[in-house]
Parts: structure tokens; sequence; C-alpha cells
């Protein structure tokens, strides 16, 4: 069966809340087309850098998601396999950088400065994007969220990825032909998707992409027979494990730590031995830095060992 979800006041919310009502009710193996808004919930396109136009959420309190979701049979200890079909920006986007107070704008000097805006008209059938000022960048849709409620009580922001659930992942190669892997954390799972890029760099190094509303088309299934409990994904580029951790340290270890569990387990030798195999073929790349818990993805190419 094929569903669309469109993002309306009631079926969106701006926290993740295992106390919230599921806006839909899917079983596994259902096709779902669901249109998200850019991550401040914008109606229209600005017409100038920096304009305040209209919002669905006005007193928003994190990213616009669509949902939640609930799917039915899930349970704890299962994982959702969502299957990206295709994923199709709206016509027009922006990116902001040194808006806020953050190490990254602290860092480099930015703080006191006004922000910079870039405005993009989107055309999703070339798959490029043009900035008002001519600047031309390709375009590679991906959701940054994807996530399910946390178990703890009470809401939860839904700036920060957590390893249990999922969230802000914000990387880059979730593109069409992925699936990506999220652990179930409580009865009926309420996934929450939004936050639509059409196009960003490992890193998100400006604390925003190109900012865009998402028409994605997915397939929700429940699997129990995956090799890891944790976060990771099948994508075009490879194969993929996560970490997420306010130290960079921390995080690549657990993306790490999560490879060499996952290439121990598919080329059936000993951990000494996969990580030998991951330091001749795995990329450790910087997922994002825009958030107060920040990213690192492990990454096997589709070639990387045969």
């Amino acid at each position: 069966m094929t569903i669309r979800l469109d993002p309306t006041i009631e079926t969106t919310a701006d926290v993740f809340s295992a106390a919230h009502a599921p806006v839909l009710t899917i079983d596994p193996g259902d096709t779902l087309i669901v249109r998200s808004l850019d991550a401040s919930g914008y109606l229209e396109p600005q017409q100038h850098p920096g304009q305040e136009q209209h919002k669905l959420r006005p007193q928003s309190r994190g990213h616009c998601l669509t949902g939640p979701i609930a799917v039915r049979g899930a349970r704890p200890g299962q994982r959702l396999a969502l299957r990206l079909h295709a994923l199709r920006p709206d016509p027009w986007g922006w990116t902001v950088a040194a808006a806020l107070d953050t190490p990254v704008s602290r860092r480099l000097g930015l703080v006191e400065g006004p922000p910079s805006w870039l405005l993009w008209q989107l055309d999703a059938d070339a798959r490029t994007g043009r900035e008002s000022r001519g600047f031309v960048r390709d375009l590679a849709p991906f959701l940054g969220v994807m996530g399910v409620a946390p178990a703890e009580p009470g809401e939860h922001s839904t700036i920060a990825p957590r390893a249990a659930s999922g969230g802000n992942i914000d990387c880059r190669e979730l593109v069409a032909g992925s699936t990506l892997y999220l652990p179930v954390a409580v009865p009926d799972a309420l996934l929450y998707l939004g936050d639509g890029h059409a196009a960003q760099g490992d890193g998100e190094v400006g604390g925003t992409a190109i900012e865009c509303a998402m028409t994605t088309e997915l397939t929700v299934d429940l699997v129990d027979d995956r090799p890891l409990t944790q976060i990771h994904a099948e994508t075009p580029a490879g194969l993929i494990t996560f970490g997420f951790d306010a130290d960079l340290n921390l995080a690549a270890g657990d993306a790490l730590d999560a490879m060499v569990g996952w290439l121990a387990l598919r080329y059936e030798v000993d951990r000494a031995t996969a990580l030998a195999l991951a330091s001749t073929a795995v990329d450790l790349r910087i997922t994002q830095i825009a958030n107060q818990t920040w990213g690192v993805h492990a990454l096997l190419p589709a070639d990387g060992l045969r």
C-alpha cells in the first residue's frame, strides 16, 4: 500500500516524544510519500536574504518534522528499515552561516558580524541549484532528520542526534537508493521525517545545508535479523556506521567500533583482522559539526573489499 502524508499543523512536530499521538499508522512494508517543510517550516521563499517569512510553526522549538508515524507491531529491540526510493526538493531553498554563537563561529571569529544568507532556486529535474549571485551547486537530496521517539519520557529536542533513536543525523550519503536501519525505542516506533537538504558537504560546517522542503518516497520495513543493533546504513556509496558525541574522538571511536563489528561478521574474521581490513579500505568522515552532538561516520566504499 502507498500512503501520502503532507505537513499541516496537525501532522507535524517540533520535538520528539513517546507521548505524541501518531498522525498516521502504517503496516510494515507500506510505502509512504511524505512531504516535509524545511527545517524552519517556511511556507514561502525569502524575497531577500534574511527575510522573515511565514512559518507553519512560528514559535517552533526545533525542526519542523512530519510525524510521528506509528509502525504497527514495532517493538523495542527491533529495527526499522527505511528504504529510500526517491527524494525531490521543492523549487527553492536557503543556507545561512554565522547566525548563532557556536564553537565554529567563535573559532572563525564570526560571532560579532552579520550572518550570511544564500537563496537558491532548485531544479530537481536537472539536479542543480542556482544561488542568487550565480553560484551553481549539483544537487544530491536527502533528509537531515530521520528518527524515532526516544524511550525516555518527556519531550526531546530535535537538534542533537541520538545513538539509540537517530534523528538529526545529517549524513549526505543517505540519498535515494539507501536503506537506513534505526533501533526501535518505543512500541510502534513513532517515526519522524524532515529537514530536507538539497545538497550538503561532509560536516555541514556552516550549520545549514541547502535547506528545503522535500517530498520523500520510502518503504518502511521492520527487521529482526540485522547484524548490528546500532544505527547503520547501506547506501550507493557503501556501508555506513555512525558515532555521535560532543567529543569527536568518542564519536569516531563509536563509528569505528560498529564498523569493525560489522566487518568481522560480514567476512567471518576476528575483530583484529577486521580492524586491519578497515585500515586499508574504510574512510572515517565528519558527518556534521552543526549540532550540540557532533557526528562521525565510517564508510566502507561499495568497491572497498571483494
